[in-house]
């Protein structure tokens, strides 16, 4: 389904990205498994995708470094001759009440949720323009649209990224690149391993569906709109989250 195509999935090499990065492999696309620290949790997504018969290659970046975004996205495609794809997918949270929250707590979470979003979006366009196409996907989150205590800097984060999808996909549509944001809600990852059994029982009583989600859940979602069955859907955010927020 994705053959020949070319993926970079920032932040690649655990938790939803992980997913993302072995569908996207499964479906034939070439993955670029980008980390920042973590290179032997994104050689094993590497290594993976190669024992499925798959081509894959893992390269260090700090998508919230407008030079190393740069750098990232020049030896993708130099590793591949094309990107087709990108997965805007790295993210951290620094949770505290706001009364507690330090600037650089607010600021650390904006610059790679969002700036390193925008810093990807910025060098890779000219790639996809060169190329007369290409597909973007953002991942945001349920949070972005209903909020969280304690979680306002994530929040703002998540918010700004469909904003930042809605007016790209405006400016990029008549060159046919399109531009999409996926917002999961809870989904089992290292970060909700940590909470109590309680914790967990409490979300999935407000799930309708009445359980967390997987990444395979998102990753399938995001290998959809990457696919030319979603040809004519831009500028759209799909909430991956049981129900959760409707």
């Amino acid at each position: 389904m994705l053959k020949d195509k070319c993926a970079l999935v920032t932040g690649g090499n655990r938790g939803i990205g992980r997913e993302i990065a072995l569908k996207l492999g499964s479906l034939g696309a070439k993955v670029i498994v980008n980390y920042r620290k973590d290179e032997e949790g994104a050689l094993e997504v590497v290594d993976t995708i190669v024992k499925n018969g798959g081509e894959a290659l893992a390269l260090k970046g700090d998508v919230s470094s407008y030079e190393e975004a740069e750098a990232l996205i020049k030896k993708s495609k130099e590793a591949f001759n094309n990107i087709d794809i990108l997965v805007n997918n790295a993210g951290i949270t620094k949770d505290k009440l706001l009364l507690r929250m330090k600037e650089e707590d607010f600021d650390s979470v904006i610059d790679v949720n969002l700036k390193g979003t925008f810093n990807c979006i910025k060098h890779i366009t000219p790639i996809m323009l060169k190329q007369k196409g290409g597909v973007i996907v953002n991942i945001s989150s349920v949070i972005g649209l209903i909020g969280n205590a304690g979680q306002s800097n994530y929040a703002a984060s998540k918010a700004g990224i469909i904003g930042i999808t809605k007016s790209i996909a405006k400016e990029l549509g008549g060159k046919s690149i399109r531009v999409n944001a996926v917002a999961p809600g809870f989904i089992k990852t290292d970060m909700t391993e940590v909470l109590s059994d309680e914790v967990k029982d409490r979300l999935k009583d407000s799930i309708p569906l009445k359980r967390l989600g997987e990444g395979k859940d998102v990753a399938e979602v995001v290998a959809f709109l990457c696919s030319e069955g979603a040809s004519y859907i831009t500028g759209q955010v799909i909430n991956v989250d049981g129900g959760m927020v409707m």
